[in-house]
């Protein structure tokens, strides 16, 4: 259960953001009066300390929000993921405490997309060892195995956001695209959805990978799928470090039957900026490697900091779980009537359990009611035409399925568990 969140007092909110996550966050919190904390980064140690007293944490891809630090962080109610992937939290233990988890999927989406064909570009010409050659006093012009990419074939492997906007931006150089995804796609431009990643490995110049990291994904390029490319291909991976077999790809390029690749994303990354830090592409022919920077530019950060944090507040604010990617969603857009009171209660998905809530919310009338439930969580927003909350919140908190219950009253805002009444007078 978490503890109470008194947006009579809004200093007294404490927001941790790690990571250097973008000021644009920060202001908008500083703007609803929060008490904003930064931090770079935190030992695990440190982190478990730290989050004690957290109501809601913003964290990237280096913070990790495992078993651990989630059972110490008593008051946190919500997550901010100020990146794509939410991997660094683990979701299910989040939802189990009520603690809704937010991220900005597509809000790099150009970023990543732009740097891709840069890379491509640079790949076909072999630019990438040219200028470690100059950087070593070796002046080396040559044409020899450089092309140019009107005309080849662009494969992309997961047509989201970014594969569907990589396609349009390689059309408008010539690239001809076809593109593979577990679900059929509207296809955009001239592209053409294939029936099998086999297809895209046979006919692609240069293969482009855009997937989540899940079980399906695992090591989808092992080093059988790599030597079904085209010998001369090129291979990119600004997805996740766990698609590739980054062993078996060294082995491909050094042999030659590759031409090149750039990965931007690795089986082991460090936690932060290192001078010692190794893989085995190092030394590659044509291998450009980039430290996970593929959504990193400021106009991508502006987005996601704005986005996450607004997100994060309408959850305090109104209790909307939009976008929510642990929760049921549930989208709230108008604020609280004078008189009125909103129920927001986190448990389990149990038969019987809505019969139980509406018997207990039942002494007051109800203005409105939404449910929306996943396999194991329900989350049940209800405006009550009453400000007489006290004996409701006892009763909710009392049920052995409540998960966690949070009141919402006009005017102040959110008001949690073991709230006096007089606080909010």
């Amino acid at each position: 259960m978490t503890e109470a969140l008194n947006r009579i007092n809004p200093s007294s909110i404490n927001i941790l953001l790690m990571e250097k996550i973008s000021q644009d966050a920060v202001k908008t919190f500083e703007r609803q009066g929060y008490t904003v904390k930064q931090a770079v980064k935190y030992t695990e140690d440190e982190l478990v300390e730290a989050i004690k007293d957290v109501h809601v944490i913003g964290v990237r891809s280096k913070t990790k929000l495992n078993t651990r630090v989630l059972e110490a962080a008593k008051k946190l109610i919500a997550v901010g993921c100020f990146c794509i992937g939410t991997d660094q939290t683990n979701l299910e233990l989040a939802a189990s405490k009520g603690i809704a988890v937010f991220n900005a999927p597509y809000a790099n989406t150009r970023s990543v997309s732009e740097l891709v064909i840069a890379l491509i570009i640079m790949l076909a010409r072999q630019a990438g060892d040219r200028n470690m050659e100059m950087h070593n006093k070796t002046w080396n012009k040559t044409s020899k195995n450089c092309y140019e990419v009107r005309g080849k074939t662009l494969g992309v492997v997961g047509y989201g956001h970014v594969g569907s906007q990589l396609s349009i931006l390689a059309e408008a150089l010539g690239l001809k695209v076809i593109f593979y995804d577990i679900e059929p796609k509207l296809c955009l431009g001239n592209a053409t959805q294939v029936d099998s990643l086999d297809e895209i490995l046979a006919r692609s110049d240069f293969v482009s990978l855009h997937v989540p990291a899940d079980e399906g994904t695992k090591n989808i390029m092992s080093g059988e799928r790599i030597m079904q490319m085209k010998k001369g291909a090129y291979l990119i991976n600004y997805a996740r470090g766990s698609v590739v077999d980054v062993e078996a790809l060294a082995k491909a390029l050094k042999s030659g039957h590759l031409a090149g690749a750039a990965v931007d994303v690795f089986p082991k990354e460090p936690s932060g900026h290192t001078t010692d830090w190794a893989v085995c592409l190092q030394g590659c022919p044509n291998t450009i490697l980039t430290p996970h920077i593929g959504g990193s530019t400021e106009e991508a950060q502006s987005t996601i900091g704005g986005e996450v944090a607004n997100k994060v507040i309408n959850f305090i604010n109104k209790g909307s779980t939009c976008s929510a990617v642990n929760v049921p969603e549930i989208t709230i857009t108008k604020d609280l009537p004078s008189g009125h009171t909103r129920i927001l209660s986190f448990h389990d998905n149990t038969p019987g359990v809505l019969r139980d809530i509406n018997k207990i919310v039942s002494i007051a009338n109800i203005a409105s009611q939404r449910l929306e439930t996943s396999e194991k969580i329900g989350y049940l927003v209800v405006d009550l035409e009453s400000d007489a909350t006290k004996a409701i919140k006892d009763e909710l908190e009392a049920m052995s399925s409540n998960i966690s219950c949070r009141i919402l009253y006009p005017g102040h805002g959110y008001q949690g568990p073991e709230i006096n009444p007089a606080d909010d007078e």
